[in-house]
């Protein structure tokens, strides 16, 4: 599936710059971010990962109700280890469900949007390259570890690029 082998693309990208980093660069604050972490980032793309699979079953999908696990943000081990596993649970068959969400913050009640489990794994895929982009910024602050030229960017920018280039 075209989805999954894109997430494995970014995932490797992701996973393989994180081992370049100490464990105390993976959770020193950084200015750039506005003192959030590298850690908190990758936690915040594992659990929304997670928020899907553990709806996949029941057909409700609420990004909202994550755990927000601090030991992700600053176990790097964990974190590698938890992008492996979200990796190997997208080969799911596409199927209907529903994403609950709150977007006011002045309002307890959710609502009820009908999505798709393919649609949600494309979410969560350019939110995760919307997170690598920041993570770029705090690597680049706080070390001085070469990166990926497209680590990131999202690949609609890569083609483009490429496009602009010849």
């Amino acid at each position: 599936m075209q989805l999954q082998q894109a997430v494995n693309t970014i995932f490797v990208q992701l996973a393989d710059s994180l081992s370049q980093l100490s464990p105390p660069q993976y959770s020193q604050s950084c200015a750039t971010l506005f003192n959030n972490t590298i850690g908190q980032h990758v936690r915040h793309i594992i659990e929304l990962f997670q928020c899907l699979e553990n709806g996949y079953e029941s057909g409700t999908v609420n990004y909202e109700k994550r755990k927000r696990d601090t030991l992700l943000e600053t176990d790097k081990e964990l974190a590698g280890r938890l992008l492996l596993d979200v990796h190997r649970g997208l080969n799911k068959p596409n199927k209907t469900l529903t994403l609950e969400a709150s977007y006011d913050e002045h309002v307890t009640d959710s609502i009820a949007i009908d999505t798709n489990y393919f649609r949600e794994i494309a979410y969560n895929l350019e939110h995760t390259i919307h997170h690598m982009a920041l993570i770029r910024v705090g690597i680049t602050e706080i070390t001085n570890i070469q990166l990926p030229d497209n680590f990131g960017v999202a690949s609609s920018t890569i083609k483009y690029r490429k496009q602009c280039a010849q």
